[in-house]
């Protein structure tokens, strides 16, 4: 399993924070922890610190959950959660996650597109390169 550069992951999440329409980008390592990124400056983030750690666990648990359908289904590229105030996406990436929170009125598809050519090289595939 490659090694992740969390300074590389730092500079993409704050590049993603970057758009109009992201609230929250960071990498998470498999049980939720964030190791870069974070929320934009001056945004509410909805939740207090400990509902926050709960959402970034109960995400990164089932991203891991998800791979166990790889072989048979594919990879998962992406998958996004519509709530009522915000859209929560995530990208998993090897063992860890990319985790975004965005405004509820954001085109999933195009964010996400968006965000995968943020991601760099090893998503080119999903541009069919």
């Amino acid at each position: 399993m490659p090694e992740i550069n969390v300074e590389e992951y730092e500079k993409r999440c704050q590049e993603i924070l970057q758009d109009s329409e992201v609230r929250f980008a960071a990498l998470l390592d498999e049980f939720g922890k964030i190791l870069a990124g974070g929320y934009k400056v001056d945004v509410d983030p909805r939740l207090t610190e400990e509902q926050h750690n709960e959402v970034c666990k109960e995400l990164a648990g089932r991203v891991v959950k998800r791979k166990k359908f790889d072989v048979e289904l594919g990879y998962v590229k992406y998958s996004a959660s519509r709530r009522k105030h915000v859209v929560i996406m995530s990208f998993p990436i090897f063992e860890k996650v990319i985790m975004i929170v965005a405004e509820p009125n954001v085109n999933i598809d195009r964010l996400a597109f968006r965000i995968i050519e943020k991601l760099g090289r090893q998503w080119g595939e999903f541009f069919g390169e």
